[in-house]
């Protein structure tokens, strides 16, 4: 198109009717204006208009029909013909918008029925709320949703531990698709925080304690789980266990160990404590005559739980006396079926008395003995397992 309108005086003026188009959807009925006009715009608007417009005005107003119907008389197209050929095709932002709520509307009722769960249901409508979904829309990724809904149905499926890129393999044919930092790493993490009730994950460590929770390793050399005096059947690692526990030494196992080497541990009994301070005493106390221990080394690793299933015998599990060692002993009850040792209101009260740590946090449950977590909120001290090594110690005694 051929046209006077692409000289300097009309620049600004056809700015600011694409900025009105684009707004509208192509509407005409509304009008634009300069501020603090050349005497060039001046002139033009003059022209456009019919109408005379002193020097000196501050602001001058167009309606975008006389615009249009300008444009036509003088290049026989339309403005908004004008505006693609001289800056490209016009937005239509309210179809975008549209588009865009659709675009959302569609991701939500695909993925709303995958769990019936409270927690699914909350981690949804967290990402429409805070602009998750219009974000990933907007930037062409809303698929990354429904791969994140099929990971979470790929968790809830598996019955043992997956590493994290045979996970993101499974899912989405991509082994590196999970990683740190993706979009869908993120979505699946916000989702595994929304089924705790709590937590973060903007620390490695917070990530890989909401990755392993789910049964999700991020390398199976990393996750491991000491042990002391642990006889157990089965070649490689059993044989290995055996002859740690033959000379009271502690003995670090891994996952990918338990993976490539399973084992059986018939043991009565198999005690479980928290800080490796007490495994450590343990064998420098008792050596070989310490009885079968296992360590968490704070919240359990999948290491620590794929050897606790391989146990037939009965878990009996201690740990630190505040609100955070109070959740991994409910985990470790709950998960295994492990009966608490020495965790009970009289054995805390009896450690506090010496105690001079504030306790602190949110307070848990104790299911196993609902006097106690009364008795901590009362007493509000802190009681650590290292504190209480003696006692322990006489138990694991092997007469």
């Amino acid at each position: 198109m051929t046209t006077p309108f692409d000289a300097p005086e009309y620049r600004r003026l056809l700015r600011a009717a694409r900025r009105s188009l684009e707004r509208t959807g192509g509407d005409l009925t509304g009008s634009v204006s300069l501020g603090d006009p050349d005497d060039a715009e001046r002139k033009a608007i003059i022209g456009i208009t019919g109408q005379y417009r002193p020097g000196g005005t501050a602001r001058l107003t167009v309606r975008l029909a006389d615009l249009d119907r300008a444009v036509r008389e003088t290049a026989g197209g339309g403005l908004a013909e004008l505006l693609t050929e001289l800056g490209g095709p016009l937005r239509d932002r309210p179809a975008e918008l549209a588009a865009r709520a659709g675009a959302r509307e569609t991701i939500v009722r695909s993925a709303i029925n995958a769990f019936d769960e409270q927690w699914y249901r909350e981690w949804l409508e967290a990402l429409e709320r805070d602009g998750t979904l219009t974000r990933l829309v907007n930037a062409g990724e809303q698929a990354r949703v429904g791969e994140a809904v099929r990971v979470l149905a790929e968790l809830a499926a598996r019955r043992g531990p997956v590493l994290l890129p045979e996970l993101a393999a499974a899912v989405t044919g991509d082994t590196k698709a999970l990683n740190h930092g993706t979009v869908l790493s993120t979505l699946v993490l916000r989702a595994l925080v929304s089924r705790a009730g709590s937590g973060r994950f903007d620390t490695a460590e917070a990530r890989r304690e909401l990755w392993d929770a789910s049964g999700v390793v991020l390398d199976d050399l990393a996750s491991r789980v000491l042990v002391l005096n642990l006889p157990a059947a089965g070649d490689g690692l059993g044989e290995w266990l055996a002859g740690a526990a033959r000379r009271g030494v502690p003995f670090y196992v891994t996952l990918q160990q338990l993976t490539v080497m399973p084992v059986r541990v018939c043991v009565p009994v198999v005690h479980v404590c928290e800080n490796p301070a007490v495994l450590r005493r343990a064998a420098a106390d008792l050596g070989a005559a310490a009885g079968a221990l296992l360590c968490t080394e704070g919240r359990p690793s999948t290491a620590f739980h794929q050897l606790a299933t391989a146990v037939d015998g009965e878990l009996r599990y201690h740990g630190d006396f505040d609100w955070p060692g109070i959740a991994i002993a409910s985990s470790v009850m709950s998960r295994h079926g492990a009966a608490p040792w020495r965790m009970g209101a009289a054995d805390y009260l009896a450690a506090a008395r010496t105690e001079f740590v504030a306790l602190a946090g949110i307070p848990r449950p104790t299911p196993w003995d609902p006097a106690l977590a009364d008795a901590m909120t009362a007493t509000g001290k802190v009681v650590y397992e290292e504190s209480v090594a003696d006692t322990l110690i006489a138990d694991l005694h092997r007469r």
